[in-house]
């Protein structure tokens, strides 16, 4: 099964960076995501993640996010929360007068499940967003605009174990999720991921790997570094 599972998804990988649009450098997102445990039903989610157009340089986006997670049994949870979202949205050195910043309300709902030693879990999201883009027609009078924007999510993402050792082992985490805009233009976006992990301890893992972000017609490649620390949920 787990054999079967792998080469799924190596096939999923392989399609996804076979389409042919446009190309962009490679840049980086580098993130934490921490769950820490309020009682036996309530818990605190906090992530940042700051991404670069470019690997080591280049602002893209910085995205703090933080949520109220209610824990409905060991499978399923439901979550609410707000982040604040600065974008520079275009492919130039350093900080520029194209920020837009966005203030957003997100809803989740997961659900987790196994098959043999493979962790499955599904996450469905809602996101009601508030973009507020500023640019200028001279260096001294800038225009601002405001929209409104209602996004749906659904990421599926499987964790493999590669290890025998089950306090810190190595496993494989791999994720698509697509993004849809609800109006007359739906697809907004598609996030395929793949990933090495190490479990640091019970509650810390650091995972690295590589992120093909489908938005538009442009095809992103980037690195990722992430660490997770979950101190109960």
């Amino acid at each position: 099964m787990k054999n079967k599972v792998i080469l799924s998804l190596a096939i999923l990988i392989l399609s996804n960076v076979s389409i042919a649009q446009k190309e962009e450098s490679l840049g980086n997102w580098l993130m934490y995501f921490g769950t820490h445990k309020l009682n036996d039903k309530l818990s605190l989610h906090y992530e940042t993640q700051l991404r670069n157009y470019k690997v080591t340089s280049n602002f893209n986006q910085l995205l703090p996010r933080v949520g109220i997670n209610y824990k409905i049994d060991d499978n399923s949870m439901v979550t609410a929360g707000y982040a604040l979202i600065p974008t520079q949205s275009e492919f130039n050195d350093g900080w520029n007068e194209s920020m837009s910043v966005e203030n957003r309300i997100w809803q989740q709902f997961i659900l987790k499940n196994k098959i043999g030693n493979i962790s499955i879990r599904h996450r469905y999201r809602l996101e009601q967003r508030w973009i507020k883009s500023q640019y200028h027609l001279n260096h001294i009078n800038p225009v601002t605009n405001t929209t409104y924007k209602n996004r749906a999510r659904y990421m599926l993402s499987v964790k493999i174990p590669l290890s025998k050792n089950e306090d810190f082992p190595l496993f494989l985490s791999v994720y698509d999720e697509i993004f849809l805009n609800i109006s007359d233009t739906p697809f907004d976006q598609n996030r395929l991921f793949g990933a090495l992990g190490f479990q640091l301890s019970k509650s810390m893992n650091i995972q690295a790997g590589y992120l093909r972000h489908r938005t538009g017609d442009l095809n992103l490649n980037r690195l990722q570094l992430a660490v997770f620390l979950n101190t109960g949920n």
